[in-house]
């Protein structure tokens, strides 16, 4: 699958792909001549912004970063005006080619550690799972699960939020209040994942089904947009409380690497608060699943 398990490939189409939208005038560039070929900046333009030759630079699009110093790889970021994900994402395809100025990897983890499960139980008053950079829910407490109720109703285990929003989007669109913003989320992040570990097999695999099955998922992947972890609102309808308007928190596990523990919060006062109450009182009378099976 073009752009997941080939680095090269990804290299490119990335690079290709911010350098064609940012104009001389947005670069502090003069335009020469009204007629221009190309959409956005020329090769020659951005090596002058980096400070590099026009032969190396054209070597680098093409996908051969490998030698490229963290200098020159932040040079390159500059040039290209990357934000702190696109920046991550390019030291992470640098690595992938061979290139330094980025420590390999841990291996991600496969299970939730049982202490962690007893944090999340600990977590009473406020909706909090555990997922893997595949969006993969591995672990939940009582207040996640009644939360993520119509994500769950999938039988296939373990629930992934991102197949759930590309391939069953009757459902999703319902749910996810910002269902548009959602989905380019979804594809950005598993993206940045493709970019940290090309050749997990697993995610090869989702992003085919995902492909293969979800004409939007195609477009949202063919943007190249990526997205980090991190903090945010969530608004959604759920078919028993209705509205709930919240906060999260995604945060990075350092000792369990690739997973993220994600906690859901609203305001102390107002009507997602009292919502959010009403979910528990729901939740406390419902019987819920209670293992979220890590995959294979």
């Amino acid at each position: 699958m073009p752009g997941t398990n080939d680095p090269r490939t990804e290299i490119r189409e990335f690079l290709r792909s911010r350098r064609s939208r940012i104009t001389p005038d947005r670069a502090g560039l003069p335009a020469y001549g009204g007629n221009r070929r190309v959409k956005g900046l020329r090769r020659e333009e951005v090596a002058l912004l980096a400070g590099v030759s026009v032969e190396y630079y054209v070597r680098m699009e093409r996908g051969a970063l490998a030698g490229a110093s963290e200098g020159v790889l932040d040079a390159l970021a500059s040039a290209l005006q990357l934000d702190d994900a696109e920046r991550d994402h390019l030291f992470h395809l640098a690595r992938q080619s061979g290139a330094p100025g980025s420590r390999r990897r841990r291996e991600p983890v496969a299970t939730v550690r049982p202490a962690l499960r007893q944090v999340l139980d600990a977590i009473t008053d406020a909706p909090a799972w555990i997922r893997n950079g595949r969006h993969d829910v591995l672990a939940m407490n009582q207040l996640g699960r009644a939360l993520y109720a119509p994500v769950l109703a999938d039988p296939r285990r373990p629930a992934n939020t991102a197949r759930f929003v590309y391939l069953n989007p009757d459902a999703a669109k319902a749910f996810f209040v910002d269902y548009d913003q959602v989905t380019r989320n979804a594809a950005a992040m598993l993206r940045m994942e493709a970019g940290r570990d090309p050749h997990d097999e697993e995610l090869v695999a989702l992003v085919g089904e995902l492909s293969t099955c979800s004409e939007l998922f195609r477009q949202r992947w063919a943007s190249q947009d990526v997205r980090l972890h991190g903090y945010g609102s969530k608004r959604v309808i759920h078919p028993v409380v209705g509205r709930l308007d919240l906060d999260f928190e995604s945060m990075d596990l350092p000792t369990d690497p690739g997973l993220q523990l994600n906690v859901y919060t609203a305001p102390a006062e107002g009507p997602a608060a009292d919502n959010l109450a009403l979910l528990a009182s729901w939740a406390a009378g419902e019987t819920l699943a209670t293992e979220l099976p890590a995959p294979r």
